[in-house]
């Protein structure tokens, strides 16, 4: 190896990653530090590389690509994996490989490398969408390979090698493993492995608790043009200053706690804790306008196609041609998804109060109790059952 391209987030373990490449394959790392809205500081990242004699680093807000080509083509299929989990880290993977294969044919590098464990998702995904890129790439997972297995000897090699740590910092660090991005913040580790065990109310850092939450409702107004949120209470946005702004509204109420315990796609089960503060009001706003613009049979279709779409994504198939497949037929649906939804939060909870749309298929004479004018014939539906009815009767009759 020559030349590898690092995922460098700046922390303890992948700067103890690029000096172990150093050392290891005896070649130059190139870091790459991507701003997808996790919330912190990544110009920091600059000076530690620095530090470490890299040269060429590569910094990158990509907050906008991420909520613009990622996030919301994800959120107009209404993806939801095992019934609850929004997918946050997940669809941040995609991104990330694809910048990484992008540097490295930049820098004319021979690899990449990544800081996830060998036990979970992230190695998968990565390197999946990786591979979808570039056929070609090689990947170097250190975790796989070396022997510091513990927290111990991590910072053992970091002294040994004179890898700053900021020992004020760890003692405060978290207990948790964190991932962050605009979409959500997750949680892992610590008590949390113990799936019986209650969450610690300090752990959550983007909402409020439910309890503490205020005791009178807000309402925001979210618009949609085909599919896609663009404005909020009247006011247009990018893609990344929605999701700021319903992350900030609806964390302050409380809304998008998430305790699950998942099955990962290497085969074990994993308890995480996670906060999706403007995914939550997203999938429930996108599935009111739909409700009231998508046809019927479209809408179904949809809901058959997503368990099977949130799989892919989770399990790091975003660039495969079934997942683009489904996304064309998705995309096509949307023609008409425009409108504006109203929606309440309220301590915790997200409620649809209200929805219109210039493509409308409520009809209020048709679905009215009142007198409809011969807008519809009772009559017509004695037909349509027992048409329906037919082959249950001759099933008894058996």
């Amino acid at each position: 190896m020559n030349k590898v391209v690092l995922a460098y987030s700046g922390g303890l373990d992948t700067s103890i990653i690029a000096k172990w490449l150093q050392e290891t394959y005896n070649c130059e790392v190139v870091t790459f530090t991507a701003d997808i809205g996790q919330g912190e500081e990544v110009e920091p990242a600059r000076a530690k590389a620095e530090a470490m004699g890299i040269k060429e680093i590569y910094i990158e807000d990509l907050r906008e690509e991420f909520a613009r080509d990622f996030v919301f083509p994800m959120f107009r299929a209404n993806a939801v994996y095992e019934g609850e989990y929004l997918l946050g880290t997940s669809i941040a993977r995609p991104l990330i490989s694809k910048r990484l294969v992008e540097i490295a044919k930049k820098v004319g590098a021979d690899a990449i490398s990544h800081g996830a464990t060998g036990k979970g998702n992230d190695q998968v995904r990565l390197e999946l969408n990786a591979y979808a890129i570039n056929p070609d790439i090689k990947v170097i997972a250190p975790w796989r390979e070396w022997d510091l297995s513990s927290r111990e000897s991590l910072m053992k090699y970091a002294e040994e090698h004179n890898i700053e740590i900021d020992y004020q910092k760890q003692s405060k660090k978290s207990p948790y493993s964190m991932d962050a991005n605009l979409l959500h913040i997750s949680y892992e580790g610590d008590i949390l492995e113990d799936p019986w065990q209650e969450a610690e109310d300090n752990m959550w850092r983007w909402t409020v608790s439910p309890e503490k939450a205020p005791d009178k409702a807000e309402y925001v107004e979210i618009t949609y043009e085909k599919g896609d949120i663009v404005a909020i209470n009247g006011e247009t946005k990018t893609p990344a200053e929605v999701m700021e702004d319903l992350n900030s509204r609806a964390g302050a109420n409380g809304v998008g706690r998430l305790d699950l315990v998942e099955n990962r796609f290497v085969g074990m089960k994993s308890r995480g804790c996670y906060e999706t503060p403007a995914g939550t009001v997203m999938l429930k706003a996108h599935r009111a306008i739909e409700s009231l613009t998508l046809d019927r049979e479209a809408a179904h279709l949809k809901d058959e196609l997503m368990p099977k779409y949130a799989k892919l994504v989770y399990n790091g198939f975003w660039f495969a041609p079934e997942r683009e497949m489904m996304q064309a037929a998705i995309d096509a649906s949307q023609e008409n998804v425009s409108g504006i939804v109203r929606v309440k939060l309220y301590k915790g909870n997200v409620s649809v109060v209200g929805r219109k749309s210039d493509n409308s298929l409520f009809s209020e004479k048709l679905a009215t109790f009142e007198d409809d004018q011969g807008a519809y014939n009772q009559k017509d539906a004695e037909g349509f059952i027992k048409l329906n009815a037919l082959r249950l009767r001759l099933k008894s009759l058996q």
